[in-house]
């Protein structure tokens, strides 16, 4: 589809997790990506029943099948990139460069190349070498060990984090930014885009919170890791859950009349931690007294900063999603649409 890369050629090298997620997205946005394989991995993309038609993160490409141990296919994939604006690649710190195929000969072949290197834990540094996923990213980063309930484990949220949070979408802005730069008239470049850095990146409000006293290294104490009752998930009657996010006093003001609170001296100080552990027992009990849907009917579209929790299936089919298209259904397969939407396209 025309989007605001059209025109913007990206060979990616075949990976797993953060790569294609990038690819994915600049695919979604106008680019046209070929995406390198090994031979007899991709399949025919025309079938749906192969890894390629079915998985999302896959949609969007073009594909060539080459053997990067064929000297043969080496020069293939040097030609394919004299004619790119960008590469994208995902091994290991060193492995382009065993094949013949590194950052200069890359760039010497096209200097105005923007070639993105996804990894865990860099280009460089003492974990360098090593094998890692998401989870040793983000614990690394100081991430992890942020997210849990107090007196609880750190909790892994899924390869939210590491993997597309601060591994492939930093990477798709660092190679806008690297192309951007290009048409500036700038030569082409190495981007090194470390899953460490992103996930610490992302961490930047935390730390200013933590700079100003308003946030400690407690897990699970804090006004947004369930330490606040007034932010929290509840379980309702019927084993579902809700999700609550008053925090402004407005919202916080309209949570307790919805719940008819309002006159409970208990609910006074929003921000006396204090109570809080009293508050979260009281408010346990008020959302098990009803089913979620019921709590959909007295809350939903309301300035309470409410929502119900819902299953991937259940996000799928909810009226807000369906009127905006946010997911769609590609030959028969659900999937995230893709985002941000542009006014003019």
């Amino acid at each position: 589809m025309p989007g605001p890369l059209t025109g913007i050629r990206i060979v990616e090298l075949a990976g797993i997790g953060p790569g294609p997620f990038c690819g994915m997205m600049l695919a979604d946005h106008g680019a046209e990506v070929i995406r390198v394989e090994r031979p007899g991995a991709a399949g025919d993309p025309r079938s749906p029943t192969t890894r390629n038609a079915r998985d999302p993160l896959l949609r969007g490409r073009d594909y060539v099948e080459l053997d990067l141990k064929s000297s043969d296919d080496i020069v293939k994939l040097r030609e394919l990139a004299k004619t790119a604006d960008g590469l994208i690649e995902g091994f290991r710190p060193g492995v382009l460069e065993r094949l013949g195929i590194g950052p200069d000969v890359l760039l010497g072949d096209n200097p105005k190349l923007v070639i993105g290197r996804m990894t865990g834990w860099g280009q460089d540094g003492p974990y360098a070498p090593a094998a890692g996923h998401d989870i040793n990213y983000i614990a690394l980063s100081g991430v992890l060990g942020a997210i849990g309930r107090a007196g609880e484990k750190p909790v892994p949220p899924i390869n939210l984090v590491g993997d597309f949070g601060g591994g492939a979408m930093m990477l798709a802005f660092g190679m806008v930014s690297g192309l951007l730069a290009v048409k500036n008239g700038a030569p082409g470049q190495v981007i090194d885009c470390a899953m460490t850095d992103g996930s610490a990146l992302l961490m930047a409000m935390m730390w200013g919170f933590r700079a100003t006293g308003m946030w400690s290294d407690q897990r699970g104490a804090n006004l947004l890791d369930t330490g606040a009752p007034f932010y929290d998930t509840y379980e309702t009657a019927d084993g579902g859950y809700v999700a609550i996010g008053s925090i402004e006093p407005q919202f916080y003001a309209l949570l307790r009349e919805k719940l008819s609170l309002t006159d409970e001296p208990l609910f006074d100080g929003q921000f006396d931690r204090a109570q809080w552990p009293a508050q979260r027992e009281r408010l346990t009990a008020i959302f098990r007294s009803k089913t979620r849907d019921e709590w959909c009917a007295l809350m939903e579209g309301s300035d309470v900063c409410f929502a119900p929790v819902l299953s991937m299936a259940e996000a799928a089919a909810h009226p807000h999603n369906a009127a905006r298209g946010t997911f769609v259904e590609i030959d028969g397969v659900m999937q995230p649409a893709p985002a941000p939407r542009f006014s003019t396209l």
